[in-house]
């Protein structure tokens, strides 16, 4: 019962940080890192670009894992180049938050490095 009150408190908190990340007009870079680390770990994409003004997302998707090596340099993974449009940024990054329990440990990873950076500043 106590894992499923953790788990949910994650997605809120992730779910706030997103949205505190796209009220700005000017985006941070730290931000921007932080929706490209979303993108890709969704997406599963090894390149993400994201134009701001023109609500546009162009990435290269990894077809298939299988081909991947992490003890060689990967010269030729099959990806598919991508460029989605998306209407509201904040939406659009919601709805890349997955359920499964490796990406809660991963958002937990990205709110915890997010909060250290956020209590240096004010300190």
């Amino acid at each position: 019962m106590e894992n499923s009150g953790l788990r949910s408190q994650i997605l809120i908190e992730i779910k706030n940080l997103i949205a505190s990340s796209c009220t700005k007009q000017k985006v941070p870079q730290k931000m921007k890192d932080l929706h490209v680390a979303l993108l890709k770990h969704h997406y599963n994409a090894v390149h993400v670009s994201i134009d701001y003004h023109r609500r546009r997302v162009e990435m290269d998707i990894v077809m298939d894992d299988n081909d991947y090596d992490p003890k060689k340099v990967n010269l030729s993974i099959p990806t598919l180049s991508t460029n989605l449009w998306y209407k509201h940024l904040y939406d659009f990054l919601a709805s890349c938050i997955d359920q499964e329990p490796k990406s809660i440990a991963f958002y937990a990873m990205l709110l915890k490095s997010y909060r250290n950076n956020e209590l240096s500043l004010v300190a």
